[in-house]
């Protein structure tokens, strides 16, 4: 499932994963539920750390919205709480649909452990959506969410995976990431650094310790930004401390492809020390992305442009 990040959530994400142990499963009964900017936290964000959670963003004027909707109503129903759809109406609740950046409606989106993955746009026919669908519990189960069906309810499958459970021997956590996790949790960026940056000086080519680097200093620096700062950017493009803090707040709130296209647009607009900062920055994000991810190698390519 190519496009999930959420870079901006590590610490909310684990609490959300708490409180998600100590809720109850969701039953067949409550399989299709309405979700409000009140309740996407607990309902939405909470539940995706125990099964795969399908938004389904509409409008009571959409015509396209109720071909779909019905469909993933009953595939819903069918899926027997291995997976629940959270309908979402955009005109009561416009800055969810603002926040996801939604286009058009309907627009699908599923959120897998706190992560969001884009759907698809339009009313599919069943079949693509089954295929979709199928694709979510598979990338549900590979992120180890407890109450995610397999595809297909396999039970060959099911007993395969049980038999790999029991034969596999328990790997114990490496404790220098345990304390470093622990730091985050508690909300010590600076202590988390420090112990991340500890087993770097050690082995410098640890991904892993590199990756939580960049995480975590990436959280440090969104903790101390005001999110008026999106606003007063677009008043100021040639402000280059705003554009680099607007371009944080935009990757971890998963808006990727804006925080990429600003920081472009930023190094063709500006030369000096004003481009190196913005080019750094943006190599940060490539890291922080990973090389798999398809928005990267086209931010790469645009970048070489930039420069030469």
């Amino acid at each position: 499932m190519a496009g999930a990040i959420d870079l901006a959530a590590v610490k909310a994400r684990s609490d959300a994963a708490a409180r998600a142990a100590e809720a109850p499963a969701p039953s067949a009964d409550d399989v299709v539920i309405d979700v409000t900017e009140a309740t996407f936290q607990t309902a939405v964000l909470d539940r995706s750390f125990q099964v795969p959670v399908l938004l389904d963003l509409w409008a009571e004027w959409c015509q396209p919205c109720k071909q779909l909707s019905p469909v993933l109503e009953r595939l819903a129903a069918e899926g027997a709480g291995s997976w629940v759809l959270a309908k979402i109406d955009t005109d009561a609740n416009p800055r969810i649909a603002q926040a996801l950046q939604v286009q058009s409606i309907p627009t699908v989106f599923a959120v897998i452990g706190g992560q969001l993955i884009p759907g698809f746009q339009g009313a599919l026919p069943e079949a693509q959506v089954r295929e979709f669908i199928d694709a979510v519990l598979q990338a549900g189960g590979e992120a180890g969410l407890s109450n995610a069906a397999q595809p297909n309810g396999s039970a060959e499958v099911e007993d395969a995976a049980a038999e790999d459970v029991s034969t596999e021997p328990d790997v114990p956590a490496d404790p220098r990431f345990t304390a470093a996790e622990d730091a985050i949790e508690a909300g010590d960026y600076d202590l988390a650094i420090e112990r991340y940056q500890a087993i770097l000086s050690v082995e410098p080519a640890n991904t892993e310790a590199s990756f939580a680097l960049g995480q975590v200093r990436l959280l440090k620096r969104v903790e101390k930004i005001d999110p008026a700062v999106l606003q007063a950017a677009a008043q100021q493009p040639d402000n280059i401390d705003l554009q680099l803090d607007a371009a944080d707040l935009q990757l971890v709130g998963n808006r990727v492809d804006g925080a990429l296209n600003g920081l472009l647009a930023l190094i063709k607009r500006t030369a000096g020390d004003d481009r190196d900062r913005a080019r750094e920055r943006l190599l940060e994000y490539f890291d922080l992305l990973g090389p798999d991810d398809p928005r990267v190698g086209a931010a790469r390519r645009e970048l070489t442009r930039a420069l030469f």
